[in-house]
């Protein structure tokens, strides 16, 4: 039995949705725990792309069963649309279930999420998809949960606590209409049909597995610079994207979790607002941008791109626990001539080699870089990792060097077979 935590080392983007795929293969339980449909993962089958952002990556293998844990915020609308999309595939979901617990995104949540990113004067570059409003109001008890979906009666007297101050808010604050209930019940009232047969206790789900000696993958969303704690403040979202947040998202105690996987990419992305110390707005970064294909799977913004930052890194091995690294897109570094390495910030001529929490510092710092030797070869067919490029190597050995954690796997492709594993998972 083993129990895998998958979290994002970075500012999300790093390819979590490709890793949990291959390690998936192996694993018999597979669970989102945290995040909503602002995450999106994409997966690369053969000649056919799948691009999710609740359902979990492990859905395409037949017979593993796929849990959404009680840490999630769903979209019921995007919920149903993602098991269309997949039932037309010919992929099945009947081995997907849903946390009780789990709370629902309702159309205000979109709403004040948007409207209130237009009255920001600083801009936190949300997706408008309602997620942060969703854990507003669960953490406020305000919220509407799977469960309530069971009933017509139990949904209506949920709607009819929240939907007064809601509509308050919208019209007295934002002139804007708000909802009734009957269109709230009517909308709701569908997408239960769909869902409520999913509904399960996933805690008891995910415990069964664990004590028949199950593989069980836990499957994180954004990255750790993204968390609501330990992020770059305000620039985050809204729940614990970090290892931290994978016991309590899915209902397992943390003893029970044996290994923390960070997937990481070979350079630096970030997409929206917030200081980037390793950004280059240059060719250069043009060129990973475009060799990466570095597009957002849910916004479809152009993220920007940097060379690898060990000091975000190691900060990110600290906070998570990491126990081994997935490197990913190694590949896109294939035709650079010289590859540079941020191994320390300065600011203000002191030397950092920690991660500072402070914004105000991080937007003056400065990246102080090695420079190291590039490939200028095709990677993309090498299957095992003996038979890299001598400067592809020594480049990942002194990642690893660097942030302080083995690499257990490295991807340089976006398939299945583009992926070596270097020291078993399961």
């Amino acid at each position: 039995m083993t129990v895998v935590a998958l979290v994002g080392t970075q500012w999300g983007d790093e390819g979590k949705g490709k890793i949990t795929d291959v390690l998936a293969s192996k694993a018999d339980v597979v669970a989102r725990y945290q995040g909503g449909n602002n995450a999106g993962h994409t997966v690369v089958v053969g000649d056919d792309t799948f691009k999710l952002h609740l359902i979990p990556s492990g859905i395409l293998y037949e017979g593993t069963t796929c849990l959404i844990g009680n840490g999630v915020v769903v979209d019921p609308k995007v919920l149903c649309e993602e098991i269309a999309y997949l039932h037309a595939r010919g992929i099945s979901t009947a081995n997907l279930h849903i946390s009780e617990k789990a709370h629902l995104i309702m159309p205000y949540h979109r709403v004040l999420d948007q409207l209130e990113e237009g009255q920001r004067t600083v801009k936190i570059g949300t997706t408008g998809r309602g997620i942060g409003p969703a854990y507003v109001d669960k953490f406020m008890r305000m919220g509407i949960r799977m469960i309530d979906l069971k009933s017509s009666e139990s949904l209506g007297r949920a709607i009819d606590q929240v939907l007064p101050l809601k509509n308050q808010l919208l019209q007295k604050i934002y002139d804007h209409p708000g909802f009734t209930r009957d269109e709230l019940m009517d909308e709701y009232s569908l997408y239960a049909k769909t869902i409520v047969p999913l509904l399960a206790d996933t805690s008891l789900v995910v415990d069964s597995a664990r004590q028949n000696g199950k593989g069980i993958l836990l499957e994180g969303a954004q990255g750790t610079l993204l968390d609501v704690d330990h992020g770059t403040y305000p620039f985050v979202t809204s729940s614990n994207s970090t290892a931290g947040g994978a016991a309590p998202g899915i209902g397992m105690g943390p003893n029970h979790i044996d290994q923390v996987i960070g997937v990481v990419k070979a350079y630096t992305t970030r997409v929206g607002e917030g200081p980037f110390v390793s950004e280059l707005q240059d060719a250069t970064g043009d060129l990973i941008r475009e060799r990466g294909k570095e597009f957002g799977t849910t916004t479809g913004r152009a993220r920007r791109c940097g060379w690898f930052d060990a000091v975000l890194v190691r900060y990110s091995v600290r906070i998570n626990g990491l126990t081994g690294l997935a490197i990913t897109l190694l590949d896109v570094l294939d035709a650079m001539e010289d590859i540079q390495v941020c191994v320390a910030y300065e600011y203000r001529g002191e030397r950092l080699e920690h991660f500072p929490a402070d914004l105000e510092v991080l937007k003056e710092c400065k990246p102080i870089y090695e420079t190291l030797t590039g490939w200028q070869a095709d990677t993309t067919r090498i299957k095992d990792f003996p038979d890299l490029p001598d400067q592809a190597k020594a480049y990942l050995a002194f990642l690893e060097q660097q942030v302080g954690c083995p690499i257990q796997i490295v991807s340089v492709g976006p398939k299945r077979d583009q992926t070596m594993l270097l020291n078993p998972v399961f």
